[in-house]
């Protein structure tokens, strides 16, 4: 099974510098937190309703109370309905334009109106799409565009949606002879070291009353923007009509995709009516080819690599839903640093900021469409409009992310509730059948679960599938390569405690061609997933109980701040070779309680050397090793010396009398000591420490700075068990964008001014503004020195 491709971007464009083809139509929206009909009218007073930029998710806002309507998998998060509106003016010189408007993403059954014109109801709330706006605007004058929302009808999901515009909103104007939304295809039959050959279809519309005679130019640009390849085209579109161009251009010496060397080209493509550009589109892509066999796994370039992969939802943490381009590039740069080069994008397809992001910065990609087909999981989730809308959400998903480099497979579903009858099979083989329409180059998967019955009974669901994907059954992949040898298989979903043995799966079988993890990042709501919890707090599953005021899952290898946990370093180290060596220690039982784990769980374990009330106690250090033997030092007295090779799974496990101080553990290599890691004991807190992830951002009311902030002893060190509770006050062109701690049990706001450290530390994330100048940031807690830290931000 070969695939091969080149992948691209939708992009900005200008037609002879007159006007944007795409413009940015986030700023300046007016919103209401309820319902009323008339806000649809045109010259409906809406001087009293807040004024707020885009993207926007109201849920996050809002007070996490247990009776709210979400519940434990929302997150227990408010929701309802909700108005927004944006008065616009289109210059007169503008009508023989074709004007339309673009959201990204609105969660969820989302109306559009147009100067009190309804363009249309769209249910999905991770689809984009566009309405044509052009029959109803006013040239040279005022015209209003609102948008309802209702996400009020519970249970719809099994996770935070948020609710709202939480994705860019943009404004589409093109010459009536233009390329279609989406209408940019890139792909490449032969990819070698010295030349690749690449084919672009495009698909032109004419939407004029009369026949025209065009010239379809497209050039290809490499990452300095010289001509890598030119070619034109004649082409004679008949009135009202649209045709597809297809290009077949050379580039010698291609620079090829991949994660360590994610290097882009672009395709500028131009409609030409005698010498005039009628209109112009520029798509990024990247060159790289994919090939997928049960003798060599999964091949990018040639080589074969083992997919350590993630599992993520859509949410920014304190942020909500809202997809910032910052945050959504930061949770990329997050996932590459945790050592995963693949995520899957559950149960819905991403931001588009998410999958430039993945194309720029080197992550592969799992791109996912559905939680859900006929049969439902919830009284209103996607079930409802399955049977109406599952062709236009699948052609949302393929034709618009269809030329990003870094989605290397589609997956259709996720733990489809019919699964193991033939009805499945059936609806399986029509999705797939569907994206092969659009896409061939990429094979096409999706998420299989146990469902109480024999295995074998998903035989031949998984037939219908290019790549077989296994939700927590990689156990059974040798088994199944004997009954059938060309399955090829990927394990859409783990165990995070199940880690070695699913590392050593994939290593040792070249039809196992990766895993993914539940999850890589924490997220909100499917609240108490992953938790653990002592003796005499409510048992079981997240699944089982009202678990409030557990509000978000914890079984990610990341936690909701950013931080890795002691998981994340273990993992990385068995898929690479940028770590070796890791210490942390596992939390003691406070007896008479006990520690009680939950499937998704690892035993609570921390990056700390304070204890206090277990002196002369014993506690538990793990080393995470891919030395041959480690040892453990406690102030400079050796506790003893463990191996940790592969038969051990590279741990090893230490059972040492707590007492303050410096506690060090050394890798030993050929008999020497070669590198060390340690913990010290922090005294009592003293200091508050800030660092931003940027300290200069854009003045564009969009951009992000991550502001970490450590309560330290009066040396520095992370005071880890301190709780402290912090003021934060901002100054000058920023607002707080949301606050947070990375505790699922804190319920505080995530939208306001102060916030409970837990485990030393806390997060402030500052948007910008439209001005530029100098934000400062002033962080105080009774009893310690107050911080200070500027952030400057410039214009665009």
């Amino acid at each position: 099974m070969l695939f091969l491709i080149v992948s691209g971007i939708s992009g900005v464009a200008q037609g002879q510098g007159i006007y944007e083809r795409k413009q940015l139509f986030d700023n300046d929206w007016k919103f209401f937190p309820g319902d009323t009909a008339a806000a649809s009218i045109a010259n409906y007073n809406d001087s009293t309703w807040r004024k707020l930029d885009l993207p926007h998710d109201w849920s996050i806002e809002g007070e996490i109370a247990p009776k709210n309507p979400t519940a434990g998998g929302g997150g227990y998060f408010s929701a309802g309905k909700a108005w927004y509106r944006k008065s616009f003016n289109v210059p007169a010189e503008r009508k023989t334009k074709k004007v339309s408007i673009y959201f990204e993403g609105v969660y969820m059954n989302s109306e559009v109106f147009i100067n009190g014109k309804s363009l249309g109801i769209y249910p999905y709330g991770y689809s984009s799409f566009s309405y044509d706006l052009t029959p109803y605007i006013v040239f040279g004058k005022e015209n209003v565009i609102a948008v309802r929302v209702d996400n009020s009808q519970h249970l719809n999901s099994r996770w935070y949606s948020g609710s709202g515009i939480y994705r860019h909103v943009w404004m589409m104007v093109t010459d009536p002879v233009h390329v279609a939304q989406w209408g940019v295809s890139i792909a490449t039959p032969q990819v070698t070291s010295q030349k690749v050959t690449v084919q672009i279809k495009t698909l032109v519309k004419n939407e004029t009353s009369s026949a025209q005679q065009v010239v379809v130019k497209t050039s290809l640009l490499n990452k300095d923007s010289k001509t890598a390849g030119i070619g034109q085209v004649k082409l004679e579109l008949p009135a009202n009509s649209e045709k597809e161009v297809i290009q077949t251009l050379i580039i010698a010496r291609p620079m090829l995709w991949s994660p360590e060397t994610p290097d882009l080209y672009q395709a500028k493509v131009q409609v030409l009516r005698g010498t005039t550009i009628a209109d112009e589109t520029k798509t990024s892509f990247g060159i790289r080819s994919v090939k997928f066999s049960t003798q060599n796994g999964f091949q990018l370039n040639g080589k074969t690599i083992k997919l350590n992969g993630g599992c993520v939802h859509h949410d920014n943490g304190c942020l909500g839903a809202a997809a910032f381009d910052r945050a959504e590039e930061r949770k990329v740069e997050l996932l590459k640093m945790a050592g995963f080069n693949a995520v899957r994008t559950s149960h819905n397809p991403p931001s588009e900021a998410f999958l430039d992001a993945c194309d720029r910065l080197g992550l592969l990609v799992m791109d996912e469409s559905f939680d859900c087909w006929k049969i439902g999981k919830n009284k209103f989730d996607y079930a409802r409009y399955f049977k109406d809308w599952w062709k236009r959400d699948l052609e949302a998903m393929v034709l618009r992310d269809r030329n990003h480099p870094s989605i290397v497979m589609w997956s259709t579903g996720n733990e489809i509730p019919e699964r193991g009858t033939p009805d499945a099979t059936k609806t399986a083989k029509m999705l797939a059948d569907e994206v092969k329409r659009m896409d061939t180059s990429r094979p096409v998967t999706s998420a299989i679960v146990e469902n109480g019955k024999t295995w074998e009974v998903f035989d031949s669901l998984m037939d219908v599938h290019d790549v077989a994907g296994y939700n927590y059954h990689l156990q059974s992949a040798p088994a199944d390569h004997v009954r059938d040898p060309s399955r090829i298989i990927v394990q859409t979903e783990s165990y995070p405690r199940d880690a070695f043995a699913n590392w050593n799966l994939v290593q040792n079988n070249s039809y196992i061609i990766g895993d993914f993890v539940w999850t890589a990042m924490d997220y909100l709501g499917e609240s108490g997933i992953g938790r653990w919890y002592y003796s005499g707090e409510a048992p079981g599953q997240h699944w089982e109980n009202e678990l409030f005021p557990w509000h978000g899952a914890y079984c990610g290898d990341i936690d909701l701040m950013g931080w890795r946990k002691p998981i994340s370093h273990y993992r990385s180290m068995l898929y690479n070779d940028t770590e070796k060596l890791y210490m942390a220690v596992r939390e003691p039982e406070p007896k008479p309680l006990e520690i009680k784990d939950t499937w998704w769980s690892v035993w609570p374990t921390w990056e700390s050397w304070n204890w206090p009330g277990f002196e002369g106690k014993t506690v538990q250090v793990e080393v995470y090793s891919r030395y041959p033997k480690v040892k453990l030092y406690l102030n400079n007295t050796l506790i003893g010396e463990r191996a940790t090779t592969y038969e051990r799974e590279y741990k090893a496990t230490f059972d040492v009398p707590y007492t303050a101080g410096i506690l060090k553990a050394v890798a030993v290599e050929n008999g020497k000591e070669v590198e060390s890691t340690t913990l010290q004991t922090a005294g009592d807190a003293a200091t508050i420490k800030l660092t931003a992830d940027r300290k200069e951002i854009t003045a564009d009311g969009q951009d992000l700075s991550y502001v970490t902030v450590e309560i330290t002893d009066k040396n520095g060190t992370l005071q880890p068990t301190a709780a402290n509770r912090l003021h934060f006050q901002i100054e000058g062109p920023g607002i707080i964008a949301g606050v947070d701690n990375a505790d699922l049990k804190n319920y505080e706001l995530y939208i306001g001014n102060t916030r409970k450290a837990w485990q030393g530390r806390a997060l402030v994330v500052i948007r910008s503004t439209h001005g530029a100048g100098d934000v400062k940031l002033t962080v105080t807690s009774p009893g310690l020195s107050q911080a200070i830290l500027t952030i400057k931000t410039h214009k665009p």
